[in-house]
């Protein structure tokens, strides 16, 4: 299993970050695609700056489904822009986790 951390800050208009994270995961949960194969999750840190987004997937060509999406074309330069600049991104391999994660 593969995942990515996004991390960064934004401290504008919570009305449009949360519509554009709310359609993200709605177009994600819609993609039959998908289903069991990829996970994502979306947090705001207790100081109200700091937002860390979280993806799981199983697979490359999982992934290579994601990315060739329009909801994915459309979200990534939203998230730039919502970082002001390229936001940081860690990609990991999960080597242990929880049964509920």
């Amino acid at each position: 299993m593969r995942s990515i951390t996004i991390t960064y800050q934004y401290d504008g208009d919570e009305s449009v970050w949360r519509t554009a994270i709310d359609g993200f995961i709605a177009a994600l949960n819609g993609d039959a695609e998908i289903a069991g194969k990829f996970s994502y999750q979306v947090s705001v840190a207790d100081d109200g700056t700091s937002r860390v987004h979280w993806g799981r997937w199983d697979s490359a060509e999982t992934l290579a489904h994601v990315q060739s999406q329009d909801y994915f074309k459309s979200f990534a330069p939203q998230v730039k822009e919502f970082a002001g600049g390229a936001p940081v991104a860690t990609v990991t391999n999960v080597i242990a986790k929880t049964e509920s994660w």
